[in-house]
């Protein structure tokens, strides 16, 4: 995809990879809408972005379906129409699962998952009306494996790239190939909401840290939007789960996560705010 004069909305917009990602898009010539719930950081990014390009802010909780239609239609009176989605709005409550509350399951489903059907339900007729549009979606390497400490925010994870892969082939079914969709799948980054988390020290040798957001932002503009790619990953070790899930047989595979230190990997993480 040409990005030059193209409108995007970035949700959770306004911090770490999508405030990265909204940088890069800026840069490239893009429109952004930026949409986050946390109105500081929406004050914060305005002060980085508004000199970069055509940005506009808003406060929206993706969670509440009535928002989220309402300011698409915002969206599309500002910069007239939507050619990109990045649904990158996230949230992570580790810990084990009887560890926490119901409500904060709900909450990780409602962010992680369901706000990408409302964001994406309210977005594709258009999309679909032009045959023209590019939806991507933030999955994560929790969702090419079991992650202890993380068994709910990797259900939403596994999901969306269920969902992300389904939509293609229903874009496909209905003669809209110019709808395009990816997922980005992070590995645990240095900073940000999984800072603490790592992997035993076979794992980090293979499947390192990410060193910074931008790392990300870049997998989503040059690889997924520019080079129109399905899945990009990063590290792009992390490919290796499903290789070696598809040549191991399960009880082997299951114990080569536990060299790679998975099952003990939240054990150090504090993210932003410990939640």
């Amino acid at each position: 995809m040409d990005l030059q004069n193209k409108c995007a909305i970035v949700t959770g917009g306004a911090m770490g990879i999508g405030l990265a990602a909204c940088k890069r898009l800026l840069a490239e010539g893009v429109k952004v809408t930026v949409w986050d719930i946390n109105q500081n950081a929406i004050k914060n990014a305005k002060k980085e972005l508004a000199k970069l390009g055509k940005v506009f802010f808003y406060q929206c909780d993706v969670t509440n379906k009535t928002q989220v239609r309402k300011h698409v239609k915002i969206a599309q009176k500002d910069m007239d129409r939507i050619d990109i989605l990045i649904n990158n709005a996230g949230y992570v409550s580790g810990g084990g699962f009887l560890d926490r509350t119901i409500g904060d399951w709900e909450k990780t489903v409602d962010v992680n998952l369901n706000s990408i059907l409302y964001t994406t339900y309210a977005v594709l007729p258009d999309m679909y009306k032009r045959n023209e549009g590019h939806i991507v979606n933030i999955s994560s390497a929790a969702g090419t494996i079991g992650v202890a400490g993380l068994a709910v925010y990797t259900a939403t994870k596994w999901a969306v790239w269920g969902l992300t892969e389904s939509l293609r082939m229903e874009a496909i079914n209905s003669g809209k190939k110019g709808v395009k969709y990816s997922t980005v799948h992070p590995g645990y980054i240095a900073t940000g909401m999984f800072e603490g988390a790592k992997l035993g020290i076979p794992g980090r040798w293979i499947v390192p840290l990410v060193k910074d957001h931008d790392v990300i932002a870049k997998a989503i503009v040059e690889d997924a939007l520019k080079k129109e790619k399905y899945s990009p990953k990063r590290p792009r070790t992390i490919n290796m789960n499903l290789r070696f899930r598809a040549m191991m047989p399960d009880r082997w595979f299951q114990r080569f996560l536990i060299v790679m230190g998975v099952e003990g990997s939240m054990n150090t993480w504090h993210g932003r705010i410990k939640n």
